[in-house]
């Protein structure tokens, strides 16, 4: 960083590791890269990866807590765990991550990750069967597929990850799973499914939701 400024700018690497944002081999060459020390090429050959991301949200938290108190919110998100870890590593997830009431899961093949994606909501309405409406558990999913940076503590950085987590976590409903365009074109072959393109609405991308024939 050429430029100065009338405040401490933090540049240790092992500092900047403790925020918990990426590593500190990361933090390093992310570093060189904005001295111009290492070329863009450089960064992407040792970071780049094309994966598929499942991005997961639940639904109706806030109204759990309002109404139950947080430690029914806790138990919530304790049984998604129990039910959609099992999913994701039958499925082959290379990483999964859980925070608070979001889900990452990375896979190599997006037609793993859909298949992933709709056992999670298969298996979901059988465990909801019988609880009351307090006690049951609904997921949204968004998913992407595409180059992503490899850091993390997702392991998937980029426009993919950022247009899956839109899906996911701010435009699916209860039980619905949504495709960016990337995705939809790697799986639209699938016959035993019905894809639905939606225009750009409130989204600056298109997108598609997947039904079930």
């Amino acid at each position: 960083m050429a430029k100065t400024f009338p405040f401490p700018i933090l540049e240790d690497v092992a500092q900047l590791a403790r925020l918990g944002g990426w590593s500190e081999p990361v933090y390093r060459d992310l570093l060189a890269l904005d001295a111009g020390a290492m070329d863009e090429a450089t960064f992407r050959a040792k970071y780049c990866r094309t994966v598929a991301i499942l991005q997961m949200d639940m639904t109706r938290m806030t109204e759990t807590a309002m109404q139950g108190g947080p430690l029914l919110s806790f138990t919530r998100v304790l049984h998604a765990q129990q039910v959609c870890a099992p999913v994701f590593l039958e499925h082959g997830a290379t990483h999964i991550r859980t925070f608070a009431d979001d889900f990452t899961a990375i896979f190599a093949q997006p037609g793993a990750a859909l298949d992933a994606a709709l056992e999670v909501h298969r298996r979901m309405e059988i465990y909801n069967a019988g609880l009351p409406s307090a006690q049951q558990v609904y997921c949204c999913i968004g998913l992407g597929y595409g180059e992503v940076f490899a850091i993390g503590l997702d392991r998937a950085m980029g426009d993919e990850m950022n247009r899956a987590s839109k899906l996911g976590e701010d435009t699916a409903k209860a039980g619905e799973t949504l495709l960016t365009e990337n995705f939809h074109a790697q799986v639209r072959h699938r016959t035993n499914l019905g894809f639905v393109r939606h225009d750009r609405g409130e989204l600056p991308f298109g997108y598609f939701s997947v039904l079930p024939k």
